[in-house]
């Protein structure tokens, strides 16, 4: 899978940093939705391993009660990263400038990224490099609901359903040999998105996407 250069596009297309200058101290998506991310990081991480939480904020969302040898964080803020009391170390890195990661070669062993996916440029590339520094056998974990920063999220992914993004980033693992075949996790609102767009309540969908290097 290759994305054509109209999909890559953004509706704001200005520096990406100019943009996360300001801190956000919020959450993007509900209650219901960080539980149940939590939980899924629960099930599918050991204790005692080396986490990257790769374009990250203020929180990570991992149990409170597990231990992880090191958490690195990645992201666009570093009064929001400084912030954040599950990472250990942190580095700011604008992967639609420069898709590679200053991180050496399998080097961790879970990679995660929650609601941000939709704003990468070149998920290719990024999706190589995280082949490239997990562990064989590392596990990735892509979480993501139906917000977004609309002017900043690719057109790949604003002009897709919700299901055509669970497919789109099961094909960013497949552009990558040394993945295994992704496992999807979908749990829709009972609400229809134009609804709860309104008000009219309803949790957040929950999407995941799930592989690990072979």
């Amino acid at each position: 899978m290759q994305l054509q250069p109209k999909q890559r596009s953004k509706l704001d297309p200005s520096d990406d940093t100019q943009f996360y200058t300001s801190p956000r101290f919020v959450t993007h998506v509900d209650e219901s939705f960080i539980d149940q991310l939590t939980n899924l990081y629960r099930e599918r991480l050991k204790p005692h391993t080396r986490i990257l939480d790769m374009m990250s904020s203020w929180v990570s969302h991992l149990p409170d009660e597990m231990e992880f040898a090191h958490v690195e964080g990645h992201g666009m803020n570093e009064e929001e990263l400084a912030r954040n009391p599950q990472l250990d170390h942190y580095f700011i890195h604008d992967l639609n400038q420069n898709p590679q990661f200053p991180l050496s070669d399998q080097n961790f062993d879970a990679v995660l990224n929650a609601v941000s996916i939709q704003y990468l440029q070149y998920p290719e590339a990024v999706f190589a490099e995280i082949h490239r520094i997990l562990k064989p056998g590392g596990v990735v974990i892509v979480s993501f609901s139906n917000r977004m920063f609309f002017e900043k999220a690719i057109a790949a992914w604003r002009e897709n359903t919700e299901s055509g993004r669970i497919e789109l980033v099961k094909d960013y693992f497949r552009a990558v040999d040394g993945f295994s075949e992704p496992e999807a996790i979908s749990r829709q609102s009972s609400i229809p998105t134009f609804l709860q767009m309104l008000g009219g309540g309803g949790s957040d969908p929950f999407y995941a996407v799930i592989a690990q290097r072979i």
